[in-house]
């Protein structure tokens, strides 16, 4: 049975460590501007950031597609991984 999962970015991210990585990347500040959620707008926090997109599915795939934006501009295209497809 193929590995499905590794095709997922988010495979083994918990909902925490985007946040984190969001708010380091961006601060609260920008990420209330990008993602016009209350919670990272008004007395933000990681704890109560983490309770309402863990209920609230469309903020949720909101943070995680910003998320996976995030990343996408943050990968080099270097020689390194053009040497992997060999």
């Amino acid at each position: 049975m193929p590995n499905q999962s590794s095709n997922d970015p988010l495979h083994g991210i918990t909902l925490e460590k985007i946040i984190k990585n969001l708010v380091e990347y961006y601060g609260w500040d920008e990420l209330g501007k990008l993602v016009k959620i209350d919670c990272f707008n008004i007395d933000p926090s990681i704890s109560s950031s983490l309770k309402f997109l863990r209920r609230t599915p469309w903020a949720r795939k909101k943070v995680e597609t910003l998320y996976i934006k995030t990343l996408e501009n943050e990968t080099p295209s270097d020689k390194d991984s053009d040497s992997l497809e060999d």
